[in-house]
């Protein structure tokens, strides 16, 4: 009887959350949240990229705790073992490193830039685009001018041009790709703004006397986040190139810590006798970006207004 009950109390709880007229806003946004959930797992390939990246942010979580070798610590001994040698499973690097050590560190530095840069240029970007697409006039000209002006330059060039002026560090390198990368976030805010904005719930906010700002804080800016978010999820996988890219230079994150483009680097002059130096922190910054670009085109068919609920 209990299996019978359960199934029963499931069934309820799912008619609850797709009922087509909810009684409180709660309900409607559990019903709405169920329904994207629901279209997200229906597609395995999306599914296959979030488990990649959940298991990366555990790893990158509890890396300090699990029982690995410390990332720095150098044994010239050991020096380019290979992957399956005892106590070194995927081998070391030139100076006697563990490599799994390394990689499972440096997922928390390379993440963390990602992060980091991404929770820096979302808010930019959102906050330019909303204004000049709800306020127009010259603040909308202004705005889109300077917008142009950072377009203007290759994303990539401006942000070494900018690491080498700042110098090195992780700073520094968040900065340099956090100038390049917010006047496409500025663009799609403006762009989805111009459709919200005449649509007929905000004329009746404005009648019902909303102020401006409110308009653009309460109903604008969350309207436009959705479109942002799965922008960024899809920017994620070339932000984390361009912190390897950086790495891989000199100009991110300085050694010795375990970051990934660092590692690629490191590994250059033996790539032929000692290909796993840099062909495995390289597999893991493939796959982090496929996982990513996996899950953005998921994201953005489940926020796809053109698909029902």
């Amino acid at each position: 009887m209990k299996p019978a009950a359960d199934t029963l109390a499931s069934a309820g709880r799912r008619a609850w959350l797709l009922s087509a007229e909810p009684a409180s806003r709660a309900q409607a946004m559990l019903g709405q949240a169920y329904r994207r959930w629901r279209r997200l797992a229906a597609n395995p390939v999306t599914l296959c990229g979030l488990v990649v990246l959940a298991l990366l942010a555990l790893v990158a979580l509890i890396g300090p705790l699990l029982p690995l070798q410390d990332p720095l610590r150098q044994v010239l001994a050991d020096r380019l073992l290979p992957p399956g040698s005892p106590g070194h499973w995927l081998g070391t690097d030139e100076l006697g490193r563990d490599i799994l050590s390394r990689l499972v560190h440096g997922a928390r530095l390379t993440l963390a830039i990602a992060v980091l840069v991404v929770l820096v240029v979302v808010p930019i970007g959102l906050l330019i685009g909303t204004a000049a697409g709800f306020f127009g006039g010259w603040v909308d000209r202004v705005l889109m001018r300077l917008t142009d002006i950072a377009l203007a330059f290759p994303k990539i060039v401006l942000a070494l041009a900018l690491a080498a002026a700042l110098g090195p560090g992780v700073f520094n390198a968040v900065l340099a790709i956090s100038v390049t990368a917010w006047p496409a976030y500025a663009r799609l805010a403006r762009a989805e703004t111009l459709r919200h904005a005449r649509a007929d719930f905000i004329h009746a906010a404005r009648m019902q006397g909303a102020s401006r700002l409110r308009l653009l804080l309460r109903y604008i800016v969350p309207l436009c986040a959705s479109s942002v978010i799965v922008r960024a999820t899809l920017d994620m996988a070339g932000i984390i190139l361009s912190v390897a890219g950086l790495g891989f230079l000199g100009l991110g994150a300085q050694p010795p810590s375990p970051e990934w483009g660092y590692m690629v680097a490191s590994g250059r002059n033996v790539l032929l006798d000692a290909w796993w130096v840099s062909t495995l922190p390289g597999l893991a910054i493939l796959i982090v970006s496929l996982a990513f670009n996996l899950l953005g085109d998921g994201l953005r068919d489940v926020f796809d207004p053109r698909h029902g609920d």
